[in-house]
């Protein structure tokens, strides 16, 4: 947990905090990741998938969270039809991202990264907490998010349950293992 000395601050992201937390990303990902993706899978998952999804900063969505100043977390949700990705697996998939209807789908929870420096110490939790209760002021009534193998054990602690286990194909033929989670609110 951060300690009692420390100044922590949960903002909503800005565009000057992508190219930072992009970086951010790519440090949580080649350091926690591996145990649970090869080197190979952690490469193209950078390359093709993870990343800041510029729409949810721009809708308000995506937050920071700094200790002592040092961006040591990211995360978000959305009311769109993204379910996950960055915004160069968005543009290899070609999805829509039309607003969904907070009555009959469920808002995403989307791209949370701990930097190494900072895991296990709440931060991602403290994401969680603020995004749910932003997406239930919203209307919604359920939370769906893609869970990387590195996080589904944060998941299900937080309550979501396995709806189905997925094979992402990205453009390059490397398969992510991830789980497609839900929970009710």
């Amino acid at each position: 947990m951060p300690l009692a000395d420390e100044r922590v601050v949960l903002r909503r992201a800005t565009p000057d905090d992508i190219a930072p937390l992009n970086t951010l990303i790519d440090a949580s990902v080649r350091r926690l990741a591996p145990g649970f993706y090869t080197p190979q899978q952690i490469d193209s998952s950078l390359r093709h998938m993870f990343g800041v999804d510029t729409r949810l900063v721009d809708d308000g969505t995506y937050f920071v969270i700094e200790v002592d100043g040092v961006r040591a977390a990211c995360g978000g949700w959305s009311g769109r039809q993204t379910l996950f990705g960055g915004d160069q697996h968005k543009a290899d998939q070609q999805a829509s991202d039309a607003p969904v209807d907070p009555a009959t789908v469920a808002a995403r929870i989307r791209a949370f990264f701990v930097h190494p420096d900072y895991a296990r110490r709440g931060l991602a939790r403290r994401l969680y907490e603020h995004c749910v209760s932003e997406a239930h002021a919203a209307g919604f009534r359920a939370l769906e998010l893609m869970g990387t193998l590195p996080g589904v054990p944060l998941y299900r602690t937080l309550g979501f349950e396995t709806l189905e286990k997925v094979e992402v194909m990205l453009p390059d033929g490397v398969v992510i293992p991830c789980e497609r989670m839900r929970l009710e609110l």
